[in-house]
């Protein structure tokens, strides 16, 4: 029988006794080299652009020769402004790619040792880091679409006479979302959150290139998409694969996403669940890849990633 990759030794180049035995100087290297690869680590000033500059080696900073800035390795990404040491931030990482059904700040404060709300605002700036990878991506050739719902749960009451009909639209919360995933079958999933899984149609439309070959279920409004794109349908009452129509990848990452919301975070609100769905993307879609390689490519999307609208100074407006 076949090994599973997952369980092979070439899945296992990163390991957290190796981050914390080289030390916090070998993991500020790695930053610096992935941040400026070019210089092989060398400053480069974010302002101006000149690559030469001062070190200011006791806080670990630098200042440009040109116009005077100073700055450091995690200046202008979505980690200006870190407290935490880069051995811990490391490690934040390779714990993070290592769980492939996600991980809960719970979890992952109890790991570092730090405050849950620090996890917590760790754990989404490296969500939105890992959406910059699929930013302005298009599908093409044969994808998948379909939508699963997620959230809004209703309670069954305790006696059998004071339970609801909980299908019903006046006894809903209004907190549901269903999540809309487009496939591309040479592996990267594109999502979106919505109220209905209609709107799936006008995701398509905006995220496949012309003539991409879309397959969708029976659902009636995926019949819109004929208008736009070759459609392949397959009813899953009747088969789940025939000829080469079906839909089972997008399933496969609904599977994963299923996982990760009920076997980790328990619940997920409405407004952050678009972060839990590109995660879940990203973990199915590098699946094959090493720990190692998952890694190098979160950092490497930390470090081009901006500083953080949603998630910068978080835990200050939380507090005030």
């Amino acid at each position: 029988m076949t090994q599973h990759f997952l369980l092979s030794a070439a899945a296992r180049t990163l390991s957290l006794r190796e981050i914390y035995k080289s030390g916090e100087d070998k993991a500020y290297q790695t930053f610096r080299e992935i941040r400026w690869p070019e210089t092989e680590g060398d400053a480069v000033c974010p302002k101006c652009e000149h690559d030469d500059c001062y070190t200011i080696s006791t806080r670990r900073k630098f200042e440009c020769k040109a116009c005077k800035a100073q700055f450091s390795v995690t200046s202008g990404t979505i980690f200006a402004s870190r407290k935490m040491d880069f051995t811990d931030l490391l490690a934040a990482i390779c714990i993070f790619v290592n769980a492939a059904k996600g991980l809960s700040a719970l979890q992952l404060s109890r790991d570092l040792n730090c405050q849950y709300r620090t996890a917590f605002v760790l754990s989404h700036k490296l969500r939105e880091a890992m959406a910059r990878e699929v930013k302005n991506h298009k599908v093409d050739g044969v994808a998948d679409i379909d939508g699963a719902f997620f959230g809004g749960n209703i309670r069954p009451a305790n006696l059998k006479e004071n339970r609801i009909d909980r299908r019903l639209a006046r006894h809903q919360t209004g907190k549901r979302r269903v999540v809309i995933a487009l496939r591309d079958r040479d592996g990267r999933t594109l999502t979106k959150v919505a109220r209905r899984e209609a709107d799936g149609v006008r995701f398509a439309k905006e995220h496949a290139v012309p003539n991409t070959v879309i397959n969708a279920d029976e659902a009636a409004h995926w019949d819109e998409l004929e208008m736009f794109f070759p459609v392949g349908r397959i009813n899953h009452s009747e088969a789940y694969s025939l000829n080469g129509v079906h839909t089972n990848w997008v399933e496969s990452y609904f599977s994963r996403l299923r996982r990760m919301v009920r076997g980790q975070h328990h619940h997920v609100s409405a407004k952050y669940l678009h972060a839990y769905a590109t995660h879940s993307a990203w973990l199915e879609d590098h699946r094959y890849q090493s720990n190692g390689k998952l890694a190098g490519r979160v950092i490497k999307n930390v470090m081009a990633s901006p500083v953080s609208r949603q998630w910068a100074g978080y835990t200050q407006r939380g507090a005030a």
